[in-house]
């Protein structure tokens, strides 16, 4: 982290009420969290943005108004305008990869297929910090629903318990 550097969090998802709880907009779920409920958010960028205070440090909270799939777009213009360094961002995102209320923190890597990561790492790089909240996958329920259908649909009533815990208890400073 580049100290006295601008600090941008994103937290990926869709826009739209359709995509409001999916499993795929965990990202906009858990900047809901960090922002809190007097937060004003306002459009620039191609995203709607606030400014917060975490552990003292001002950081920069944005969620892509440009579809999952192009989320880079957003990342990379919010990145240019307040001169962000690339170690200075954050991504909150899905992972199916990873058990419902559990939540994994890496820097760089692949995608694993997940669309919105490819976006960015193709405009700004890999080399940022992920916070991987975890989805599940159909296969952990023995469902044969394309991963697709599932990331888009929503979660049951105790899953959604787990990651509201999971995504209350996250630390964007966190090194692991």
């Amino acid at each position: 982290m580049q100290e006295n550097k601008p600090v941008l969090v994103v937290g990926l998802g869709n826009p739209g009420t359709e995509y409001l709880l999916t499993r795929h907009n965990v990202g906009f779920m858990a900047l809901d969290v960090l922002a809190g409920e007097s937060t004003t958010w306002k459009s620039e960028k191609n995203a709607l943005t606030t400014r917060v205070d975490i552990d003292g440090m001002r950081v920069i909270l944005a969620k892509p108004q440009t579809f999952m799939n192009n989320s880079g777009v957003a990342v990379l213009a919010l990145m240019t305008f307040y001169k962000v360094p690339l170690e200075n961002l954050i991504v909150i995102h899905d992972d199916m990869d990873v058990a419902v209320g559990n939540c994994r923190i890496k820097i760089g890597g692949g995608s694993a297929g997940h669309n919105g990561i490819k976006s960015i790492d193709a405009n700004v790089g890999r080399e940022y910090k992920r916070i991987r909240v975890g989805v599940g996958h159909p296969r952990d329920y023995d469902l044969k629903i394309d991963p697709a259908d599932w990331v888009l649909g929503r979660f049951t009533s105790e899953q959604m318990e787990k990651i509201t815990t999971v995504i209350s208890d996250i630390n964007v400073f966190a090194e692991k």
